[in-house]
C-alpha cells in the first residue's frame, strides 16, 4: 500500500522536471503526506495543471463520505472492475507528484518498525498513477477526492511491504491520461518501477505521527 508520502522539492524545480502546467505555485514542501489532506494531481496531459483533490476516494455514488477513508488505493489489478473505482479508471484517471513514500520495517521480530523512504537514486521527482472523482453533497457543494494506484512490489519494495505504489516515469506518465488508451494499454502501465533505480534510507520515526511535517524527519537514522 501507499499510506505516506513526501513532495519536498521545490515547486520551481517540480514544474521543471515533470513538465507540469500553470498552477503548480500551489504546491508547498511537504515532508509527511497523510490521508485526508489536500494533495496535488494533474489531470489533463494537454494543459497539465495542478489541482489540490483531497487523498481518499469518494465515489461519486457513495451516500457517505467517510469512505474516503478506506479509499486511500486502489490495486492496479482490480480497479478496472471494483464498483468503487472501475468508472474512475475509465474516465478519471490522474497523476500525483511525489518525490518519496514511506513504508515500515522491523528488523526482528517483536521490534519497533522503523519507516524507510523510498526514492529515486537521482531524488528526481516522480508521478503515481491515480484516480480521481467528484461527490456532490445532499446540502450541496462538491467533494473533490482521488486515490494511489498500488502493484506488487519490486525486488526492494518486497523485503519491507507486499505492495508498492504504482509509479510512472517520464516515459509513461502522460499515457497514463490518455483518453484513448486501451485496456491493454493502461494494464502495462501499471507495473513495478524498477528496483535499481531507487533507494530506501530508513528516516526518523517521528514520521509515524501525520502531525509531524519538518524536514528533519527525512534525515537518514
Amino acid at each position: 500500500m501507499c499510506g505516506r508520502f513526501t513532495l519536498t522539492l521545490d515547486p520551481g524545480e517540480i514544474q521543471t522536471l515533470l513538465d507540469l502546467g500553470p498552477f503548480v505555485h500551489i504546491i508547498q514542501p511537504r515532508y509527511n503526506i497523510a490521508p485526508s489532506q489536500p494533495i496535488p494531481i494533474v489531470k489533463d496531459a494537454e494543459t497539465r495543471a495542478v489541482e489540490l483533490y483531497r487523498w481518499g476516494l469518494v465515489p461519486f455514488w457513495a451516500d457517505d463520505p467517510k469512505i474516503g477513508s478506506r479509499m486511500i488505493n486502489a490495486r492496479s489489478e482490480t480497479a478496472h472492475e471494483k464498483p468503487s473505482f472501475r468508472a474512475a479508471f475509465k474516465y478519471r484517471r490522474c497523476l500525483i507528484p511525489a518525490d518519496g513514500f514511506f513504508e515500515w520495517h522491523a528488523a526482528e521480530k517483536g521490534a519497533p518498525k522503523t519507516p524507510y523512504l523510498f526514492k529515486l537514486k537521482n531524488d528526481h521527482p516522480f508521478t503515481f498513477a491515480g484516480l480521481y472523482e467528484h461527490w456532490q453533497a445532499p446540502e450541496g457543494g462538491e467533494l473533490h477526492t482521488c486515490t494511489i494506484l498500488t502493484c506488487p512490489p519490486n525486488k526492494l519494495v518486497s523485503d519491507y511491504h507486499n505492495r508498492m505504489p504504482v509509479m510512472l516515469g517520464a516515459d509513461h506518465r502522460w499515457e497514463w491520461l490518455n483518453p484513448q488508451a486501451d485496456a491493454g494499454t493502461l494494464s502495462n502501465l501499471l507495473s513495478p518501477y524498477p528496483a535499481d533505480e531507487m533507494k530506501c534510507p530508513p528516516v526518523s520515526r517521528a514520521v509515524n505521527s501525520p502531525e509531524n511535517d519538518y524536514p528533519d524527519l527525512l534525515i537518514p537514522a
